[in-house]
């Protein structure tokens, strides 16, 4: 079970939203790369980063500070970054400057025809962000319900070749309120790729929690806020993970 920090970018600032909420942000770092290097030294084994103003707008719009938190990372762990990806030429770029995955979210749901080339173009290095309540998707910064069905969509992207799936609970995430369990193990078996859990992780309950249903498909989840306001200790979460996973 790979637990992944998530560096929230807003302004060039590291910060963390509730429910997606823009005007309900909490800065909790001033030096991206900085909160980068921390993590890595907290045994982090990938790094989750999201341009929150890139997914409001529909293109990225943190890139400066992107940079700075590649190049202090490196090639020592996976980045991976989502927020305002919508053309073939801004995935390039990223990959180019050095992520190893590219989460595409909105773009997929009204643009699958890009979803399938990117894919192609990109395999291996394309993830999709799958934002859901009550098992409807939601668009645009979690601003817009859709009408279709997570797992629905999530299966008829699998068959595009998408490398994995990130589902995140609209409704807990940055509440501290616990993992939606059930309806992450419902898309993880409905899946053959794997499955990576978003929203509401506050304690090391839920650390176990997903780690009892690890084999059906959830092979890591990203966590935010507990970690920032210290609810959860990463490096021990993290230890706990690999002993419950038996590594």
């Amino acid at each position: 079970m790979l637990l992944i920090p998530a560096i929230d970018l807003k302004d060039g600032q590291c910060v963390r939203l509730k429910q997606g909420e823009m005007e309900d942000a909490t800065v909790f770092s001033e030096d991206p790369a900085a909160m980068a290097r921390h993590w890595i030294e907290q045994g982090a084994r990938r790094l989750h980063l999201v341009d929150l103003n890139g997914a409001f707008v529909g293109k990225p719009k943190n890139e400066s500070a992107i940079k700075a938190i590649l190049a202090e990372v490196g090639d020592e762990i996976p980045v991976q970054l989502g927020g305002g990806i919508r053309d073939l030429d801004t995935i390039e770029r990223c990959l180019d400057d050095g992520l190893t995955y590219v989460i595409i979210g909105t773009a997929a749901v009204k643009n699958p025809g890009f979803l399938q080339d990117a894919c192609t173009a990109f395999p291996g290095h394309i993830i999709v962000g799958l934002d859901a309540k009550d098992s409807k998707v939601a668009v645009d910064g979690w601003s817009k319900l859709t009408g279709h069905d997570v797992i629905d969509l999530a299966k008829k992207f699998e068959g595009y070749g998408a490398e994995a799936v990130i589902y995140t609970d609209i409704g807990r995430d940055g509440m501290l309120s616990g993992v939606n369990i059930e309806a992450t193990v419902k898309l993880a078996q409905a899946l053959t790729i794997p499955v990576i859990a978003s929203g509401g992780i506050a304690s090391l309950k839920d650390i176990a929690a997903l780690c009892e249903v690890a084999s059906e498909g959830i092979m890591g989840a990203i966590t935010g806020r507990a970690i920032y306001e210290g609810t959860l200790d990463f490096r021990v979460a993290q230890a706990q993970a690999d002993a419950l996973m038996g590594c």
